[in-house]
């Protein structure tokens, strides 16, 4: 073959292995961030609840909590974290938090704030987009996925 076949063959499958990866990378699309409807929860204030208070509060507040969160979840979180909150190695595995106020103070502190690593974010902040209701629902789906 001669050298200008080569090269045009090379770059026919530069450009095929290019648009191949470039699909995988984006086949989520261009996720945005999404606020989250919290009709019929409890309202919770501007002071932030140290333990999920839809957990403690219990019955019906935590069974739609559980339900608000999991469209929540999958608005926001699943892309990274997993579809049913079941990590595919990209980020952590939410179930695998720990149960109670201890869990509960690191998952208020990490989605408020986010996580950034050598000055890149590994996870947004979310605190201006998401309510505390929000915030707390979305845990509340979470801590029902089993381990």
């Amino acid at each position: 073959m001669a050298l200008a076949g080569k090269s045009k063959l090379v770059s026919t499958l530069t450009g095929i292995v290019l648009a191949a990866v470039f699909g995988v990378v984006h086949g989520h699309g261009d996720v945005q961030p999404q606020a989250v409807d919290t009709e019929g929860l409890e309202a919770l204030g501007e002071e932030y609840a140290e333990e999920n208070p839809y957990r403690l509060a219990g019955g019906e507040q935590y069974d739609l909590a559980v339900k608000i969160g999991a469209s929540g979840y999958n608005q926001n979180c699943a892309r990274c974290h997993g579809l049913e909150a079941i990590s595919g190695g990209i980020a952590p595995d939410l179930r695998m938090l720990e149960d109670g106020m201890f869990g509960d103070e690191w998952w208020l502190e990490r989605v408020r704030k986010g996580y950034s690593q050598n000055g890149a974010y590994k996870m947004p902040p979310f605190e201006t987009l998401l309510s505390q209701e929000a915030i707390w629902a979305i845990r509340s789906y979470v801590e029902t996925r089993p381990k």
